[in-house]
């Protein structure tokens, strides 16, 4: 299931990038990929890997990043979670 969702997530987050930044499917994208990395590697592991010390400025702007997109302001929003993402996975 989790896959399944982090798969969908991904897909609707490249679709609606590819329709010149829908906001509908960028949020619906970014809910169903956080809900599938839920399921993949559980709730507390998942917790845990965002708010550690050191990454907590890239869950911010991940986190917000999220929020703009789902207040729809999605170039904003994306430019965001792009950072954080490379924040935090780096």
């Amino acid at each position: 299931i989790g896959v399944g969702l982090v798969g969908f997530g991904l897909f609707f987050v490249l679709f609606g990038m590819l329709l010149y930044f829908d906001p509908v499917l960028l949020g619906f994208g970014n809910i169903l990929f956080l809900s599938g990395l839920v399921f993949i590697i559980g709730f507390r592991r998942t917790f845990t890997f965002f708010f550690q010390r050191p990454k907590l400025k890239g869950t911010s702007f991940f986190f917000g990043g999220v929020l703009i997109v789902l207040m729809r302001w999605p170039i904003l929003g994306m430019l965001l979670e792009a950072y954080g993402f490379i924040s935090l996975f780096r």
